[in-house]
């Protein structure tokens, strides 16, 4: 709870103080379909899956390669956020309405994708380590490309500035394509050497982000 809330209070801040007035609607609507379904899909994992939601809550990287993506990814939000509330405040390059509530619906949908992550693998976790007594997962998102979990959060992070009204923020969150590329081949060394049959799954499955493209 106090990591959730602790959040909200930082988002809210990196929103509203650059943008100089809580009538940013825009950041409202981010915060709100942000927040709310995490703290209710929280409830639920606390219920049905508490091993899985301690496994998501330990930030704690230990390879200094995944330090540095952590690092460039946390700098890469708050540039973006910040630079969404003065684009705001200014009004340099604003989407329009229905773009906002488009990229809206774009977000949601990338949600019920990561859910559906959650829900597949019990193994998920946010730093890069192989679990006692962890095994390939390899049926349904899974059988289609070999890091779904990261695709879902390509297109939300992607439709976060759009969100946000700001194509300013948006060119730079094109940087966490590199960023999370970097941090796919890095766990897919540490999954080769350390997970019995990844490099087998490897095999089957090609792709590691989108069908077709990557």
């Amino acid at each position: 709870m106090l990591r959730f809330f602790s959040g909200v209070l930082l988002m809210g801040a990196l929103l509203f103080i650059p943008a100089g007035s809580f009538g940013y609607w825009q950041g409202w609507l981010l915060m709100g379909i942000l927040f709310v379904p995490m703290f209710l899909a929280g409830l639920v994992m606390l219920v049905k899956a508490p091993a899985l939601l301690r496994s998501r809550l330990d930030a704690k990287e230990e390879q200094a390669e995944q330090k540095l993506v952590i690092a460039l990814s946390g700098g890469m939000f708050l540039l973006a956020f910040v630079l969404a509330g003065l684009n705001w405040r200014f009004g340099w390059l604003l989407l329009p309405d229905g773009a906002v509530w488009t990229a809206a619906v774009i977000f949601l949908l990338a949600y019920g994708l990561f859910g559906e992550v959650l829900r597949e693998n019990a193994w998920l976790s946010r730093t890069i380590r192989v679990q006692e007594e962890q095994t390939v997962v390899d049926t349904g998102l899974y059988g289609m490309v070999r890091h779904p979990m990261y695709a879902a959060t390509v297109l939300l992070f992607l439709a976060m500035p759009l969100v946000l009204a700001s194509p300013l923020s948006f060119a730079v969150m094109l940087f966490y394509l590199p960023i999370i590329a970097k941090r796919i081949r890095n766990e897919e060394e540490v999954l080769e050497r350390e997970l019995a049959g990844y490099a087998e799954y490897k095999r089957r499955v090609k792709y590691r982000l989108f069908p077709g493209l990557w």
